[in-house]
């Protein structure tokens, strides 16, 4: 009896390598696609009014120091208002859910 060999002998590492090319490939994209996070600026003349009220911008600037962990205090002094204010948008961010809430879009 003689041995027989397969008719073709699949080598999966050059398919294996092009699967791992195009994933490379596909990450690359999508970092350059995906929406990257904006960043905030809490001295933006946007975050107010004229008359001094915070404006929906700066609502959300006070949320995303939040976000990141802030005291009332460093809020309120980066933001240029009172320590009141800021414990009043403190609890009004825990209330929306803290840092599991909604972001709104700023700009």
């Amino acid at each position: 009896m003689t041995e027989k060999t397969p008719p073709h002998v699949f080598d999966p590492k050059p398919v294996l390598d092009l699967i791992a090319s195009i994933e490379a490939d596909l990450q690359r994209l999508k970092g350059l696609v995906e929406q990257q996070a904006e960043k905030f600026d809490p001295a933006n003349p946007h975050n107010k009014t004229p008359d001094g009220k915070l404006t929906e911008e700066g609502v959300e600037c006070c949320y995303r120091m939040f976000d990141e962990g802030k005291s009332r205090y460093t809020v309120a002094q980066q933001m240029k208002i009172s320590f009141a204010a800021a414990t009043h948008r403190f609890a009004s961010w825990r209330k929306l859910g803290g840092k599991k809430r909604t972001k709104a879009l700023l700009g």
